[in-house]
């Protein structure tokens, strides 16, 4: 469990591994490229649908094509499965970490489904992450529920809900309270969603209190999105000179994230 002791690492310095989703080759040649230029360990996302759109075979082929070519540590992790059976074939086609989304079922259903997952992925040698909140409707994690959630499935991580929310919105506020409650109340890696848009001094603090991995998606597609935008604005119609602009843009963002996380040099 190659990424359980960077992720243990990160939990002893008080710095935090980035996810960063793609759905794009050029997105994952940016992050990648950013890795290596940074020295940083990273954690390559997919959700659902955007495992769905690149195919799950050819999303592994190219991020084990990929990770090779640039020489960094990159751990693919399936971001927010709900599918049993993708989660499942997830696991033993060759993710490092799988995260079961089990917010939108009752407690009890999710504790049995998470521990299910939890004895698959470690049969394989990889991480689990659980999450009992769902963020996007704005719910808080309980820190007592979250201890039992974690003595109930053994699970590796926690996505924990602090007051952040999927996709970039301004004046985010992390409960940072009830982030060192769940601290003291669990033992294992905790993980921010929504890390988008959230102000880096909130995001540092997070880190301090002991938040472990943060997910990032929406900032890059916006940085994938300006990168097109400003290629076309230039009137360059080559679709590998458009998207190497788009690269760039990603790259440039991951680069901040990877720096302000605090995971830079630590290959």
């Amino acid at each position: 469990m190659e990424l359980k002791k960077y992720l243990e690492k990160a939990k002893r310095g008080r710095w935090a591994i980035g996810q960063f989703n793609f759905s794009t080759l050029e997105q994952l040649r940016g992050i990648l490229a950013a890795a290596k230029k940074m020295k940083s360990p990273v954690i390559i996302g997919t959700s659902e649908g955007e495992l769905n759109f690149l195919g799950l075979l050819e999303t592994i082929a190219l991020v084990e094509i990929s990770r090779s070519k640039y020489g960094v540590k990159a751990f693919l992790n399936l971001d927010h499965g709900k599918n049993m059976d993708l989660i499942k074939k997830s696991i033993d086609y060759g993710y490092s970490a799988v995260h079961f989304d089990g917010s939108s079922v009752p407690f009890e259903k999710n504790v049995k489904y998470a521990k299910k997952i939890v004895g698959e992925a470690h049969k394989k040698g990889i991480l689990a992450e659980g999450e009992i909140d769902d963020i996007q409707k704005k719910s808080l994690t309980d820190a007592g529920k979250a201890k039992e959630f974690v003595e109930k499935t053994k699970i590796d991580s926690l996505a924990v809900a602090i007051g952040s929310i999927h996709g970039f919105y301004k004046n985010i506020k992390l409960d940072f309270e009830r982030l060192s409650e769940i601290k003291s109340n669990t033992d294992v890696f905790l993980v921010l969603h929504g890390g988008s848009g959230i102000p880096d001094g909130q995001i540092k603090k997070a880190i301090a209190l002991g938040m472990n991995k943060i997910n990032v998606n929406t900032e890059l597609r916006m940085a994938w999105k300006e990168g097109i935008s400003l290629a076309f604005k230039k009137g360059e119609i080559k679709p590998y000179n458009v998207l190497t602009i788009a690269q760039e843009a990603v790259q440039k963002k991951v680069e901040e994230k990877i720096k302000l996380f605090g995971s830079f040099n630590k290959i």
